[in-house]
């Protein structure tokens, strides 16, 4: 049995044990990558190390820290409220409001998983508190991200065009857009309708909230002040009475006088707990929150930094500043989708530097019937891109496809847009950067359970998409 296939073998082995064990599969990945590279390919560990995405781990690791911080001192749920107010309490356009914004930072040309970092805390922090399925917003987010992610002005669309280019391929730029597009936004559509988006309120009321509960509300402290003022003065009033007259009437105007300062504490104090429970003022805590969000946007599209240590960097200041907000959010960070996520990207390294992916890729080339190696190309993009880099996989697989798209009989143009939908639509796979960001974002969810949801959403993706973009494509042969 060659390496390549005992290392898929080992894969699947993987996946069985992790589903029926309940045992964290990045685990399991970082043993399997340690016994598949150290006894099938001769490994080192330095090499079967080289595959460990450190980038994705700070990812995690940054992102989920700024917004525990964000969570903690109420600026998501401002966020929420703000975004309430922009749509006029219409519910139901929030998810589409995500798949807009993401879409048109990845078009204008934000790498997917930086629009991804942005956008899903606070995606998921609204689904949170309407009670919207995670897995329907979550979904909207990254294929808002795709969607607009092969814009000529994109990075996707920028490096995918460029091979084109380099292997001297027929091309259409907007073609290959407008291909993304349409799919991710039916794909959004049918999501939408199926986990519940037309049963979301559309009520302005919604917008009050926040406001009504904060004024109907009354502090416990202000209570028990006003029932001791009460108190004070019942005595007061029967001290003054069993007084002589001169002496009471002063005694009373003297309570009268302590009553009014106590009044006037708890009026006091009440604003101040109004103030900092009503999610829809500002503070200088969630003030400086948003202007590290806003700077966190600016950093990653302006100045191409990288999210995660930008996002830690802030974090850290953030932390320093408000120390009290920030106490538990290190133990918020989703530790167990980092060591899930890097596990498994890990093993995946090991299977690329064993030839893995290059050795299927080849023996579809070897065919020989063009449709059908095409759509075999589309299957293996998406179940690779599903644990691995989406670019990567592209840039592997339109170099195999070139062999029988010079025989004339595949259309080059449908077949570059089919490879790069197939190999990206499947990015909200709770293994790939941005199904991980999704699942390491959600607020209050059972993220085994979501883990779960992910995976098998991701794994229906991966059995239809391919197949019909190659239908709708492929087989019409345009280009």
């Amino acid at each position: 049995m060659s390496a390549e296939l005992i290392s898929i073998l080992v894969l699947v082995v993987v996946f069985v044990i992790a589903t029926t064990r309940s045992i964290n599969m990045g685990a399991l990945a970082f043993a399997a990558a340690y016994g598949v590279g150290e006894l099938v390919a001769d490994f080192d560990a330095d090499k079967i190390f080289a595959g460990f995405p450190g980038d994705l781990f700070v990812v995690l690791v940054g992102v989920t820290y700024l917004f525990a911080i964000a969570r903690a001192n109420g600026t998501t749920d401002w966020l929420v409220h703000a975004s309430i107010r922009l749509v006029r309490g219409r519910v139901v356009l929030i998810p589409w409001v995500m798949f807009v914004l993401t879409g048109a930072l990845t078009a204008i040309g934000a790498v997917s998983p930086a629009a991804v970092a942005i956008v899903a805390p606070i995606a998921l922090s609204f689904a949170a508190r309407y009670q919207i399925s995670p897995l329907l917003m979550g979904a909207m987010v990254v294929h808002g991200a795709q969607g607009g992610g092969f814009s000529p002005i994109s990075i996707y669309g920028t490096i995918v065009n460029g091979i084109v280019e380099r292997e001297k391929l027929p091309g259409n730029e907007i073609a290959l857009f407008l291909a993304s597009l349409v799919v991710n936004l039916v794909i959004a559509g049918v999501v939408f309708v199926l986990f519940g988006g037309l049963k979301l309120r559309n009520d302005e009321s919604v917008t009050e909230t926040v406001s009504v509960s904060a004024s109907a509300s009354v502090p416990a402290s202000s209570s028990a002040s006003s029932a001791g003022s009460a108190s004070s003065s019942a005595g007061a009033s029967a001290e003054a009475k069993s007084a002589p007259e001169g002496r009471g009437a002063d005694l009373e105007k003297d309570r009268e006088k302590d009553l009014e300062q106590d009044r006037e504490k708890d009026r006091e104090k009440g604003r101040s707990a109004e103030a900092e429970d009503d999610t829809t003022r500002l503070n200088p805590a969630r003030t400086a929150t948003l202007a590290a969000l806003v700077a966190l946007v600016v950093a990653v599209l302006a100045f191409d930094l990288d999210a995660g240590l930008t996002s830690i960097t802030l974090a850290v200041l953030l932390s320093t500043c408000w120390p009290a907000d920030s106490r538990n959010a290190v133990t918020q960070i989703a530790w167990p989708t980092v060591l899930l996520i890097c596990g498994v990207l890990t093993y995946v390294g090991v299977l690329d530097e064993m030839g893995t992916i290059d050795w299927a890729g080849e023996g579809v080339s070897d065919i020989g019937v063009p449709l059908l190696s095409a759509v075999l190309l589309c299957y293996i993009g998406a179940l690779v891109s599903a644990f691995a880099s989406s670019v990567g996989i592209m840039g592997a697989l339109i170099p195999l496809a070139v062999p029988f798209l010079a025989q004339g009989e595949i259309g080059a143009v449908g077949m570059v847009a089919a490879l790069a939908v197939s190999a990206t639509v499947v990015d909200v796979s709770p293994f790939s950067t941005n199904g991980a960001l999704v699942l390491a974002a959600a607020p209050g969810v059972d993220r085994e359970r979501f883990f779960r949801q992910l995976m098998m959403y991701g794994g229906i993706v991966v059995a239809v998409v391919p197949a019909v973009v190659w239908l709708a494509l492929v087989v019409p042969g345009w280009g």
